[in-house]
């Protein structure tokens, strides 16, 4: 059996790493923070003391870091994954970040022989914690059969989208629409709330028609209960829809609706909200409605 190494084990990396170490592979982890490595080494994982190490000791190496200069690191800095990886080692990213990144990464790992994949995830902490992710995956087609058990173990979607950069330009794609809906659920509750109609029953009255879609399925019984808590920061996704826009400069193209939930983040961000779940963009919508949701 591959042995894996997992590196960042925040929110989405540890739920994922415990779910490959459920499905039985040898999982040796890494990450900044050690109480994560703990809780992971109590149940079976071993640990590492830097990229580097990992990369010496297994054969498939995946990591999920905040932002592109953060994998560049992992990847390419001292003490990376470039420094111990041996022929035949298979770099796997779950995180989002640049394609211009993800290629410029594939390229330098390639001369010393190591395939690369970026493999970013969608289905939130839920996802996450219940092995169902969609993961999009670019890269080689042979490295993507030899991790797909690993992948089997992650999620239950796992589409080849093209070569390298591939998958994080179908992961910005996904972000475009993840904003949309966060935008419009924060919309549609003000709006049934403060029109008279009971936001729970409104939700209940359209989830079964055209309206339908993950978010309303997932977020609204948080949201009725009162939590803003985390599956995904929103700090996270105005990091993402930055991505989005820096790429569609890139190659000039026109996002409209994006660059407008990507200054609704921004506002979230600079009124202290950042670490709240994306699905908090309510917050904005009650500051400028005046109308804040029931909750309870």
């Amino acid at each position: 059996m591959k042995r894996v190494g997992y590196i960042g084990l925040g929110i989405m990396g540890k739920a994922i790493a415990r779910n490959i170490l459920k499905a039985g592979f040898p999982l040796v982890v890494h990450n900044r923070s050690r109480a994560a490595v703990e809780e992971l080494v109590a149940e079976g994982a071993e640990q590492a003391f830097s990229p580097a190490e990992v990369a010496s000791r297994v054969d498939i190496l995946f990591t999920n870091l905040p932002d592109s200069p953060d994998v560049e690191q992992v990847a390419l800095g001292e003490a990376g994954v470039i420094t111990g990886a041996h022929k035949g080692l298979i770099f796997v990213d779950n995180s989002t970040i640049q394609p211009a990144m993800t290629r410029r990464i594939a390229e330098r790992l390639g001369v010393v022989g190591v395939s690369c994949l970026d493999a970013p995830v969608s289905g939130g902490d839920v996802g996450a914690r219940q092995g169902t992710l969609a993961i999009m995956v670019g890269g080689p087609a042979d490295a993507l059969e030899e991790v797909r058990p690993v992948f089997e173990a992650m999620g239950k979607s796992i589409t080849h989208v093209g070569e390298s950069g591939t998958g994080q330009v179908a992961k910005a794609a996904n972000q475009i629409m993840v904003a949309a809906q966060m935008a419009a659920l924060g919309e549609l509750l003000i709006f049934s709330q403060k029109a008279g109609a009971d936001p729970r029953r409104v939700v209940e009255a359209i989830r079964g028609g055209a309206a339908q879609c993950w978010t309303l399925d997932v977020k609204p019984p948080r949201i009725f209960e009162g939590n803003r808590k985390p599956g995904f920061k929103a700090r996270m996704q105005l990091k993402d829809l930055n991505i989005v826009l820096d790429t569609a400069k890139e190659y000039g193209i026109p996002l409209v609706s994006a660059g407008l939930h990507r200054q609704l983040f921004e506002a979230m961000v600079q009124n202290g909200w950042g670490e709240m779940d994306n699905s908090a963009l309510l917050n904005i919508f009650e500051q400028m409605a005046g109308e804040v949701l029931k909750t309870g």
